[in-house]
């Protein structure tokens, strides 16, 4: 039988894993009966996880059922009808509102395979108590010798067969359980992240995306955990049941003594349990142990003593037979778990009832409502508003209010106003995002939206434009030279199959906003929102962009657009101008028309019209010089390279054993006299629990030859109190390793914790590039919640476990000496099993884990990307996508499954040898063998079985868990940033003059790439504003990332005040220059806090800085001003708005060298212009760089800087420039700014 659990499995043969979806047969289900109740179909992919680490190919398919492809529509059905309950009976009696509950709907879909998972516990608890009576009979006819010896080896099969019966259902218990709560899972995960796809917008204020995620995989998770030990809530009380009722019938009323000490303990872990779930909010994980500690305290010197004590209490008379005393102590051992899983389900409900309110409101919360605008409408015109009103907020103010718009198919619209005029708001409400709260919305055909901050996937760059549709190179090509975006593939390894990070990490600024105005179109759609695309590009790609694709003459001249920009000089070629002011339309009509009016537009158009466009000029981007490249029509980007030279690394999944060093380095953070401490207390506990055990075996040899009754007291008075004693000491033992082994463990924790946070931080610009920072961000949670709870558990319990195999196996061998021979083959066995198991499930564990991230990038990524889903119509195809990821997840998770049950079937089987062999031994042994020796052996040899399963299982979990603290100690080996601090300091006040040179700089974003900014040599003067200007992906960001040594040099030198910046440290060099980024950066908290973050300010002087940035007025008009609360990123600001919070944030800082890089790109010209001023008079002793696209903002810079792939181009005074008729002459030139030649 041996030979056929450990075999290949030829019933079913093994092949690789294919995509789901496609037909592949099982192999599960093709397997015998016998072969699917021992799990030997799975021999074939255990024996390759011996000889190779296993890989994603080589694990099995889930089952068809098993799968987010059936289990998700089947539970959303479900779903709805308990929605549409709750909907009637809101309706029905308006004044109860009662939201919707998961509970129902999760019973309704798994009902069945939830009593089938019950009816496989009952059957496996009685069976489970079944082993002691057979045991019980063993011994007495040890004692009396009466029956024949066949009886004897009768009862020594009967225990086998029913150990073995035990272990076939308790093991397939096990697998449905899993896979049940897992199905449960899968199935909450898929609903919420559905629900993130229709949140209203005043639902996605009321939740931010890491509190989102948290719903998907902490509440779910608890979720999942709590249907694992669901059986426990009836299936504890119901063995806690049977064993009373065995132990009255051995030990009579006196074990009640028992069950009262139960009833005791039970509102005493009650106390703890609500104790625990208060630690639990304050994040004081460690004390979520205690439980299980004082359960272990509990029951290991309580029950028993209570109960043998009252026994002799109630009559004098009552002598301890090995009969007794050892079936008694069987059942004690299978209380001891439903002892200690009762009170930590009860802690476990609380836990889940939070977990399941905090998923019933979000699931509750409102969606976005399809009546915000209709699609249906079959109109003239693309676009129909009638006195529209709509807002964000439902308890809000309008924010825009009687709007009357009406476009006419296959126009161009431009929408122009100041920051926070409600330009954006317009094209969300023509999306339907903002809600509607009065008036006619109406829209007609598909549409495309290119949204103002680009939103980009984590996938190649031709996946990111094509976005879903059906490839056609043709047309697909056009749109990247329309987009100009072939130059860009040149610079890409391996063309438009580089893989983009995740938010565009990888390409530059306007990098991003083309392939984000390319996806748009791409999917050739009926109507086009394009919100300020033009702003993150240079002047010579926005003509382009221009001219190529929205235009008169572009790729999308017979679409209907509406484009939101600042730039005044394309208005002329628009059809339709639609001008917004505080939320209102003021002015709509035709350029010509609205300078007629002489209004506000007109006024606006003769302040900044010194930059404008003649209509007659239709100059082509090629022929301008954007960068001397030549595309040959075989493009490169159709012929992949090599990969690894700017693609995003994928999480590595570590092979082979864990080292030795991870092992060190986690005892030096335990500390070692807390590790001897906790060996020396549980070698205690251990040793005094065999030596309770022996002393009860001596007691009732000894009962036995006492005549005498007043001997027979004094005796039982002895060995009671001895008895006691030993338990007494135990329980302070399992005290004190309690306490040690978290003592040790929380220090620990702190020390990797501290450790990798500090590594992190050191971490140079290039690792986050090149790394998703889900990466980063699941080594801070899901690993180091593994170091926090769970290491330290799996290492307490390998130790009981170890130490419970050691012990048992002596005993029994000091009983039944012949058992040697009979562990020395069971040993091989049983080690060989285990060597083969933990090579294939260390791994599948590993790429279970790995296998976790890219769910939860996935869900961020859509969270961030939302209203480009939704307008793209897109939903179901990322719903599709999500259940991709969950099912490569869920494939992990099924084969983990089954390779713990392959495991525990071979382990109990041989532990269920042992106990044949312990019984079979002491029935031939006869009267040589006492028959408390016998009731010592196998009682021991009983709960071996459980002890070596669990041996095997957390030296695995330990290896695999390992891993974990790996991956929290890998950030040491990578390269850091410099020093924070170094010996040699600037003097107080650097830079004083603020003069920058830079020494022929050389600098490239890793080794393995060319150079980007090759031999930069100039000089700035004292105070002097420079100009910088470029195409996008010049070098132009480049050049201020080294100014902070954010990439450091590859050659050459920059000198600030006379001190080379590479001799200082970064905190010093950092904390002394001043930029106003080209993303602006804003967190979650009150505008005071993000303005001044570390409370330096007086309010007075925020406001004047709020004054310089023209935010003042708005912020006055904010309900809670200073404390107004921003969203997460600064969402419930517009793009504009936020960029000069960021240069409020600036002023206040005021050093002597500020960068500004596209500080002003998404505000008006109007703002711009206020802006530029500001910093001209704020900032007039001050040496300032700015880039920019807008020529105009650097028209009166002291000198501009002209890069070119890497390089200086140009560098002279504006004047000096045009005098030289190169190229910023030639963009002057094509940008249409009027030239004063005598300035």
């Amino acid at each position: 039988m041996l030979g056929a659990l450990w075999s290949s499995g030829r019933e079913g043969s093994y092949e690789r894993l294919r995509p789901f979806g496609r037909k592949k047969h099982s192999t599960e289900e093709n397997a015998s009966f016998f072969s699917k109740i021992t799990y030997s179909w799975y021999s074939r992919v255990i024996t390759l996880g011996y000889k190779k680490p296993l890989e994603r190919d080589d694990l099995f398919e889930l089952n068809e059922s098993d799968s987010p492809y059936v289990v998700c529509p089947d539970f959303e059905k479900q779903w709805r009808k308990e929605i549409l309950k709750s909907t009637k009976n809101v309706k029905a009696h308006r004044s109860v509102i009662k939201k919707p509950s998961l509970l129902l709907p999760l019973w309704q879909t798994f009902k069945l395979l939830l009593i089938k998972v019950a009816i496989l516990k009952v059957a496996a608890d009685v069976l489970a108590f079944m082993s002691p009576q057979i045991m019980r009979k063993m011994i007495i006819t040890c004692e009396h010798h009466s029956e024949s010896y066949w009886t004897g080896y009768g009862y020594a099969v009967a225990l086998l067969l029913v150990v073995v019966m035990q272990t076939l259902v308790h093991q397939l218990y096990q697998r449905l359980n899993m896979l049940t709560a897992v199905k449960i899972k899968t199935a909450v995960v898929g609903l919420v992240y559905k629900k993130g796809l229709t949140l209203s917008s005043a639902s996605r204020q009321k939740y931010t995306t890491g509190e989102i995620v948290n719903l998907m995989s902490a509440d779910v998770q608890q979720l999942m955990e709590m249907t694992v030990n669901l059986n426990l809530l009836w299936s504890a009380p119901f063995q806690i049941l049977l064993a009373v009722v065995f132990l009255w019938k051995e030990l009579g009323p006196s074990v009640l003594a028992g069950v009262a000490m139960l009833l005791l303990v039970v509102p005493v872990n009650a106390i703890v349990a609500a104790k625990v779930k208060k630690l639990k909010k304050s994040q004081m994980k460690y004390a979520d142990q205690r439980i299980k500690f004082l359960n272990e305290i509990f029951q290991g010197i309580k029950v028993s003593l209570a109960t043998f004590g009252v026994h002799f209490l109630l009559d004098e008379e009552n002598i301890l037979t090995a009969a007794k005393v050892f079936t008694s102590i069987s059942l004690f051992n299978i209380l001891r778990l439903p002892l200690f899983d009762l009170p930590t389900v009860i802690s476990a409900i609380a836990q889940t009832k939070v977990s399941m309110s905090r998923l019933d409101n979000f699931l509750s919360s409102e969606d976005l409502d399809p009546q915000n605008i209709n699609t249906n409408y079959n109109g003239d015109h693309a676009v129909r508003f009638v006195n529209a009103s709509f807002h964000w907020e439902k308890t809000g103010a309008p924010t825009l209010n009687k709007v009357s718009l009406e476009i006419p198919e296959g126009s161009l619209v431009a929408v122009v106003g100041q920051v926070g005029a409600g330009k954006s708001s317009l094209l969300s409400a023509v999306l339907g995002e903002m809600e509607k709260i009065e008036g006619t919305a109406q829209r007609k055909g598909s549409v495309a939206y290119v949204s103002q901050q680009a939103w980009i996937q984590n996938s190649t760059l031709q996946e990111n434009i094509v976005f879903g549709s059906e490839f056609n190179r043709l047309y697909y090509e056009r749109v990247l030279e329309a987009c100009a975006l072939l130059p860009d593939l040149e610079q890409l390894p391996i063309g438009d199959q580089t893989e983009i990070g995740e938010r565009g990490v990888n390409i530059s600024g306007g990098q991003k906003q083309r392939v984000n105005l390319a996806r748009a179109v791409y999917s050739n759609a009926d109507l086009y929102l394009l919100d300020d695309p033009l702003s993150a590009v240079d002047v010579h790609v926005g003509k382009h962009l221009f001219e190529k694709v929205i235009g008169s003459s572009g790729l999308l001249k017979n679409k209907t657009r509406i484009l939101v920009t600042h730039n005044l000089t394309f208005l002329p070629q628009t059809d339709i101008i639609v001008v917004m002011e505080d939320g209102r339309i003021t002015e709509i009509g035709s350029y010509k028309e609205l300078l007629l009016r002489r209004a506000n537009f007109a006024e606006l158009v003769l302040t900044f019209g010194g930059e404008k466009l003649s209509t007659s000029d239709h100059s082509s981007i090629s022929d301008i010089k954007i960068k001397d490249h030549i595309v040959p029509k075989t493009r490169q980007y159709l012929e992949p390279k090599d990969r690894g030279a700017f693609s995003v690394k994928k999480e590595k999944v570590a092979t082979g054993t864990m080292k030795m060093s991870i092992i060190l380095k986690y005892l030096q953070a335990f500390g070692w006299s807390w590790m001897w401490l906790t060996i020396a207390a549980y070698l205690g506990q251990n040793a005094i629990a065999i030596g309770q055990n022996l002393w009860l075996s001596s007691w009732t040899m000894e009962a036995k030859e006492v005549k005498d009754f007043t001997e027979w007291k004094y005796l039982r008075n002895h060995k009671l109190g001895i008895y006691g004693l030993l338990g007494f000491i135990q329980g302070l033992l399992v005290c004190c390793g309690a306490y040690v082994l978290t003592r040790g463990s929380l220090c620990a924790s702190w020390a990797l914790h501290h450790q990798m946070l500090e590594n992190v931080l050191h971490l140079p610009l290039q690792y986050f590039e090149t790394n998703p920072v889900g990466q980063i961000i699941n080594r801070f949670t899901k690993d180091m919640f593994i170091v926090d709870i769970r290491f330290h558990y799996y290492l307490r319990t390998w130790l009981n476990c170890t130490l419970d195999g050691v012990g048992t196996i002596l005993v029994v061998v000091f009983a039944s000496p012949l058992f040697i021979l009979v562990v020395v083959p069971l040993g091989y066995f049983y080690f060989t099993i285990q060597r083969y198991y933990i090579a294939s499930s260390r791994q599948i564990r590993r790429l279970n884990g790995t296998s976790h991230t890219p769910i939860i990038s996935h869900f961020s990524e859509t969270l961030l990307g939302v209203s480009t889903v939704r307008a793209f119509g897109h939903q179901e195809r990322f719903i599709n996508q999500n259940k991709d990821v969950i099912s490569e997840n869920l494939v992990c998770f099924y084969n983990n499954v089954i390779s713990n049950r392959w495991l525990a079937v071979r382990l109990e089987f041989l532990g269920n040898l042992m106990v044949f062999f312990a019984a079979l031994l002491a029935v031939f042994a006869g009267k040589k063998v006492d028959s408390a020796t016998v009731g010592l052996s196998i009682s021991y040899a009983l709960n071996i079985t459980q002890s070596l399963n669990f041996w095997v299982r957390k030296a695995c979990e330990i290896e695999t868990n390992g891993i974990s603290i790996e991956r929290v100690c890998e950030y040491a080996d990578i390269d850091k940033e410099a020093p924070w601090i170094l010996s040699k300091r600037p003097p107080v006040g650097w830079p004083t003059e603020g003069v920058i040179q830079f020494v022929n700089y050389q600098v490239r974003y890793r080794p393995d790439l060319g150079l980007t900014l090759q031999d930069v040599s100039f000089q700035t003067c004292k105070e002097e504003k420079i100009g910088i200007i470029g195409r996008t992906g010049a070098g132009k960001s480049t050049l201020t990332n080294c100014l902070f040594r954010i990439i450091e040099k590859a050659g050459g030198k920059i000198i600030i005040d006379g001190i080379d910046i590479s001799t200082i440290g970064l905190h010093d060099l950092r904390g002394n220059l001043n930029i106003i980024p080209q993303d602006p950066v804003l967190f979650s908290g009150t505008l005071q806090s993000n303005l001044d973050p570390l409370g330096k300010y007086s309010d007075l002087e925020l406001w004047d800085a709020l004054e310089l940035c023209d935010l003042k007025n708005f912020v006055q008009s904010l309900p809670k001003k200073l404390l107004h609360e921003i969203s997460e990123g600064g969402e419930n600001l517009s793009v504009g708005q936020r960029q000069l919070v960021c240069l409020a944030r600036a002023l206040l800082r005021k050093t002597k060298v500020l960068i500004l890089d596209e500080a002003t790109a998404s505000v008006d010209m109007e703002t711009d212009n206020l802006v530029q001023s500001t910093i001209r008079k704020e900032f007039h002793n001050c040496t300032v760089l700015t880039i920019a696209h807008r020529l105009h903002s650097i028209m009166d810079s002291d000198r501009v800087l002209i890069l070119d792939s890497g390089r200086i181009a140009e560098f002279d005074t504006p004047h000096g420039l045009l005098q030289q008729k190169g190229l910023f002459h030639q963009m002057v030139s094509d940008t249409g700014i009027q030239q004063d030649t005598n300035s």
